[in-house]
């Protein structure tokens, strides 16, 4: 049963959505300032900390836009949830956001949230856009 819930964040950054896409996509990218280590074998990607990994699988990827990832661990278990990050421009500002949509136990939604806020400025001071 999934009983995981779903939470959306906007995390305005000063970057091109051309090169925000190399960061959220490629390996070498996301290893830059998601986690210590990114492998991939095809739709498999294996994220490095310390001394633990996890697997996820690219669920899909939108050239430019977003991509989308399940946990193996929550595939496992038959949970339906998923990561995705997208970028997202304003139409007359041309002001760029990474839109963040992620599942957490309802306990833990607060402290998934800041994570992903601790990440996304991990990727700002990569992108020197802090």
């Amino acid at each position: 049963m999934d009983d995981k819930v779903r939470f959306d964040i906007e995390f305005p950054i000063h970057a091109s959505p051309q090169l925000l896409f190399q960061y959220i996509s490629t390996p070498s990218g996301l290893s830059e300032w998601f986690s210590d280590n990114v492998n991939s074998r095809g739709e498999l990607f294996t994220f490095i900390w310390d001394d633990s990994e996890e697997q996820a699988k690219l669920l899909s990827k939108k050239s430019g836009e977003r991509v989308k990832f399940r946990w193996i661990a929550d595939e496992e278990e038959a949970l339906t949830c998923y990561f995705e990050i997208r970028i997202q421009v304003d139409e007359i500002t041309k002001d760029v956001s990474l839109m963040v949509t992620d599942f957490a136990d309802e306990d833990e939604v607060d402290e998934a949230k800041m994570l992903w806020e601790n990440q996304i400025s991990d990727l700002k001071h990569v992108l020197g856009s802090v």
